[in-house]
């Protein structure tokens, strides 16, 4: 029997992964990841429905203490992007370095299993021509979580399955409903594990930032009011500015140096290009040419076209067809070739 570690948060996602492969005639192991210390949804509540799951399908569970590799990896990387001007994106780090990389290694060393599992909406093939391994969109585009999981591996990816990448959200809904799974009915979870646990960003930063009194100027300098620190605002932000001004204003630029906000029109905020650092090469190795692909800036964000600079240290230079407003240095540029998602890195913050 082949044996496979399915990774179990206490939603309905990760429940239907497992009870599908046990379905399958796979030997389902369940492992809960301990993330976080205190309360929230993740862990504490997310452990106990995981338990109930592994207890109905008649599985072992397994519960892997993570905290200090999450504080270390995640709530540290997020404090010090947010104390630095950036705005940073979590999950994908988070995938890698505590989650498929720790899971896999568990799985091989302590249960025996080569193989992990998740409730991702993402598909993987393997492509015999060029003996790679890709990462495709999930048949369910409103769910696909491929844009989180840019930052895998070859090794990670060869180690994986999505069984929920073929299907629908509400298919797992029914699914679930039809094995009588105690989480059928559970309520979306956040993107966001942290947010879930403390309540919103903003509280959990003020938890570890401490306020800092700072300007926020328009592009020609003049200060048009205060804020508390530069932590509480994002690029492309539009509400909460606390400013008056005739037209609608958008934060164009964080400056950790003056510590101030700076303001402009939508027009200021557009950029034509950016370049972006830490890359990975997902489904095809790192080319030496440009290329044209279609790149998400965000997670929400729609694909747009672009050219893609390949430079030197595993970073490139993103030249977009039209002005793209909103770029956020610390999110995740993915790029894609139709459903195949090619590579994607972390946006830098420029001059």
């Amino acid at each position: 029997m082949n044996k496979v570690v399915v990774g179990l948060s206490g939603g309905v996602d990760s429940s239907v992964a497992a009870a599908t492969l046990y379905h399958q005639g796979y030997g389902v192991i369940g492992l809960t990841l301990w993330l976080m210390k205190g309360k929230g949804q993740c862990c504490s509540e997310g452990m106990v429905d995981a338990a109930r799951i592994c207890e109905q399908l008649g599985i072992s569970h397994h519960i892997v203490d993570t905290r200090e590799l999450f504080q270390q990896n995640i709530v540290d990387y997020l404090i010090s992007g947010y104390e630095s001007g950036t705005t940073p994106l979590p999950c994908s780090q988070c995938n890698r370095t505590v989650k498929f990389g720790p899971m896999l290694h568990y799985g091989r060393e302590k249960l025996g299993s080569d193989k992990i599992a998740t409730g991702h909406y993402a598909r993987i093939h393997y492509d015999d021509v060029n003996g790679r391994y890709q990462l495709l969109r999930a048949i369910d585009r409103k769910k696909d979580q491929s844009y989180f999981l840019y930052d895998l591996t070859q090794e990670l990816l060869s180690g994986s399955l999505f069984p929920l990448g073929n299907q629908t959200k509400e298919e797992t809904r029914r699914i679930a409903a039809e094995l009588g799974l105690k989480t059928a009915d559970k309520p979306e979870s956040q993107d966001l594990c942290l947010i879930e646990a403390h309540g919103s960003m903003r509280k959990f930063l003020d938890r570890y930032i401490s306020p800092k009194e700072g300007d926020i100027v328009d592009l020609e300098g003049n200060i048009l009011g205060k804020h508390q620190g530069i932590h509480h605002y994002t690029i492309g932000q539009r509400r909460g500015l606390g400013v008056a001004a005739a037209e609608p204003l958008y934060v164009v630029k964080l400056d950790p140096v003056m510590n101030r906000v700076i303001v402009g029109n939508r027009t200021a905020g557009g950029r034509l290009e950016c370049s972006v650092a830490r890359v990975n090469w997902v489904s095809i190795p790192e080319p030496k040419v440009p290329i044209r692909a279609e790149v998400q800036v965000r997670y929400r964000s729609q694909p747009v076209p672009v050219n893609i600079i390949p430079l030197e240290n595993s970073r490139v230079r993103l030249v977009f067809d039209e002005y793209q407003f909103g770029i956020t240095p610390g999110q995740a540029a993915v790029w894609y070739d139709g459903e195949v998602l090619l590579g994607g890195g972390i946006i830098e913050q420029e001059a």
